[in-house]
């Protein structure tokens, strides 16, 4: 599979897993990959920025973006073949890494259940799965 990538109508639950593998295009200056309800309500938009060397997590409300957070721990590259996990919870998220790196980002905007998920930018998905 490759460019943009996008799911509606899916059930993710409080305690899901999302495993996500996929490959970094060669040429790609960053990528992202958006869990929420739907294109105006983005829970997590995590986002690789190869151009300034961190990623960029946020949350996107319908009408503005939420506070920045930036993780340096940028642990892999354009043209390499990675999987990330992100763990769906309650009060947040937790972003495992290819390394096995892990953060939690908060779930600003509450939801109990997500049912969107989209790739956008230079990641061709080639598998996914919920557990």
């Amino acid at each position: 599979m490759s460019g943009d990538f996008e799911i509606k109508n899916m059930e993710m639950k409080s305690g899901t897993t999302l495993k996500i593998k996929g490959k970094i295009s060669k040429d790609t200056k960053g990528f992202a990959i958006n869990l929420g309800q739907g294109t105006d309500k983005l829970s997590l938009h995590f986002n690789p920025r190869f151009n300034e060397s961190t990623i960029v997590c946020n949350s996107w409300d319908g009408s503005r973006w939420g506070q920045e957070q930036r993780e340096n721990h940028l642990c892999f590259s354009p043209g390499s073949e990675v999987k990330f996990t992100v763990t769906f919870e309650n009060g947040e998220f937790k972003v495992k890494l290819p390394d096995g790196h892990e953060f939690t980002f908060p779930n600003r905007l509450g939801h109990s259940h997500l049912s969107y998920l989209s790739v956008r930018g230079g990641f061709q998905v080639s598998s996914f799965k919920f557990d």
